[in-house]
Order: C-alpha cells, then structure tokens, then sequence
C-alpha cells in the first residue's frame, strides 16, 4: 500500500493504457485462442484444427502467408537501405525526392491496391510495357494464383511501406558517428569494406527493429490480397475473416491462432538467430 501510494500519479497515468491493452488486445487473444479449441457444439478438443489442416486451401495460405512476407520483406530492405543511403547525402533536389518518397505511405492500402491493378491486371500497364519490348506474345495473368499472384502481392505490399522501411533505416545511419568512417577512410577501407565491416555491423539494431516491424505486419498482410488475389491466392488473414463470413467462428479463431503462433515462432527464431550473430 505504501508504494501505491507513492506512486499514485505513474499509477494513474499508466492505468488507461493497461485497460486499453487488457480490454483490446490481452482478453480478445485469450477469447480467440479458447474458442479455437471448441466445436460448434462448445466441446473441447483438437476437432477445428483438424479440420482446419484437412484443408488444402489452409494449407496454402500458410505457405502464401510464409512466402509474401520473406519475399516482401527481404525486397523491402534491399531497396529501403539503397533508398536511405541515397537520402544520407545531400544533393540538389533532396526535399522533393524525400517528399516522392514518402508519398505512398499517404495512400489507403485499399487505394493503392486498386491502383495497382492498372499495373499488373491483364490488360494492365505492365503487360503493355512487356508486349512493345517484344518480351510476351500476349498477356499475362498475374493475379491469376501461383507464383506469379505471390510476386505481385509482395511488389505491391512492398510499394506501400517502403517509406517506413526508409525512415527506420535512415534514423539508423544518421546515428552512426561520422568518425567511424573518417577512421575506416584513414586506415585505407574502401566503400564496400566500409559498407559491410561498419555500415551493416552498426545498422543492426535498425535492421532488427524494421525486419520485426515489418515482417509482423506481412503475416497479417489482408486488404492487397482481398483486391489483388481474392480467393484464387489464400492467405491466413483471408482465410480467417472467409470462415468467419461463412459463421465458422472456430475455424476462423484457429486460423488466427495459428497466425499468432507463426508470429511469435518467427520473432523467437529470429532474435535468437540476432543475438547469436552478435555474440560471436
């Protein structure tokens, strides 16, 4: 009692976030998780699962789930650092590409998907561009399924939220100490030793911090695949809220449960894979 009451005011303050994240995200899981284990009956058991890996369209959403966001992510990091180490410098006209840059992030997810299909619907942009370089004899499908529907999904996804991508990263090299670099210059480095025995060593918790960020988010891609792919490409989050339009609440619950566990099963593999690269 006598630290409550020396700590009243934190306590105070703190309390409306707690019962925010009690009431909205800790109570919702632990529902969603206990309804997972119940048939439409109310018994409990493993039957919803079964049911759920009997399927082969949930099968497939977890390997597309698991596909778009190592393809997405591994993109965006790829074109968000060349991005951000472009923006370090200064140029003649640096305000504007920054602005151009951060662009996407202004457009809703549903809009942008939409304008994505002129790129790569059938009759799309992309199609036109392949067809007068001579490189197809005719149009390409692709928000058809497959490969090809997991390529353009990660592309779009990838279109979206490069500018957070962008912005972790360059955060990242902007607090990198300008001495380092001026010592690595003295002792001889050139720019791609420099670039891979600093650079990178320095920007790690940055990368750790946008990859966690952004692969969380890919696992529960939704809107893109719902207008680019349907129900031709399924992913764990649309197959959650289909079963859940169908009133298969229980499946819908395990599917997400299963979600879940993909997230934290990657997040553990991955700090570890982190911290064990940093203690050697």
């Amino acid at each position: 009692m006598n630290k409550i009451k020396r700590y009243y005011l934190e306590i105070l303050l703190i309390l409306p976030l707690a019962l925010y994240i009690l009431g909205f995200t800790i109570l919702p899981i632990l529902k969603t998780i206990l309804l997972s284990f119940q048939d439409k009956a109310g018994n409990f058991g493993f039957e919803t699962y079964k049911y759920l890996f009997s399927k082969k369209d949930f099968n497939m959403s977890i390997i597309n789930t698991i596909a778009v966001t190592v393809v997405g992510v591994s993109l965006q990091l790829i074109l968000g650092l060349f991005i951000a180490m472009a923006l370090k410098y200064n140029f003649k006209g640096k305000g504007l590409v920054r602005s151009l840059v951060l662009l996407p992030m202004g457009v809703p997810t549903l809009v942008s998907g939409v304008t994505l299909l002129y790129i790569f619907g059938t009759q799309g942009y992309l199609n036109e561009f392949l067809y007068r370089l001579g490189l197809i004899t005719k149009p390409i499908a692709w928000t058809s399924g497959g490969i090809k529907n997991i390529f353009v999904i990660a592309v779009a996804d990838s279109w979206k939220v490069l500018p957070i991508v962008v912005l972790l990263l360059l955060a990242g090299l902007e607090s990198i100490p300008t001495d380092v670099y001026e010592a690595s210059a003295i002792d001889g480095a050139n720019k791609i030793q420099t670039f891979f025995n600093i650079t990178l060593p320095l920007l790690k918790p940055s990368i750790t911090m946008t990859v966690i960020l952004r692969a969380v988010d890919s696992f529960r891609i939704f809107e893109l695949p719902k207008i680019l792919a349907g129900r031709v490409t399924p992913f764990l989050a649309t197959f959650a809220y289909d079963e859940y339009a169908y009133n298969n609440i229980n499946a819908s619950a395990a599917a997400s449960t299963v979600l879940l566990i993909i997230i934290i099963i990657f997040m553990f593999i991955y700090l570890r894979a982190v911290e064990g690269g940093g203690n050697k």
